[in-house]
């Protein structure tokens, strides 16, 4: 193995420092994109190389994004579900590029949720 050079460092710093982030819960929100099948067909890869563009492009450090399988309204795909910190959850529907940097701008960042694109606000526990 070679010598460690300056880029190799930053790589293994910010590596560990999400990994301590997530470990020891330091983050205020938490974006869930649905990549299911019918998601994937729909587009989700796009919404999550859009997400992680912005999270990079304004240095957010405090969101961690995850994906999860198929939300169970396949005709609303693309989905993904904004979870900030002592505010209820919210799942947006039939997403786009441009859908989600909206969402990262208004609810994500700002803390006003985007009404227009919310399929479900709250919680879908049914009793």
């Amino acid at each position: 193995m070679g010598r460690l050079t300056l880029d190799d460092l930053k790589k293994i710093k910010e590596k560990q420092k999400a990994t301590f982030t997530l470990r020891e819960g330091g983050y205020r929100a938490k974006v869930t994109v649905h990549m299911g099948t019918c998601g994937i067909a729909a587009g989700a890869r796009n919404i999550m190389t859009a997400l992680m563009d912005e999270i990079s492009k304004t240095g957010t450090e405090d969101v961690i994004t995850t994906t999860s399988g198929c939300a169970g309204l396949c005709a609303r795909e693309p989905m993904a579900t904004v979870e900030i910190l002592n505010t209820p959850p919210v799942k947006y529907g039939d997403l786009t590029d441009a859908k989600i940097r909206e969402i990262f701008k208004e609810h994500i960042q700002g803390g006003t949720p985007v009404d227009k694109y919310a399929v479900v606000v709250g919680s879908e526990t049914t009793y």
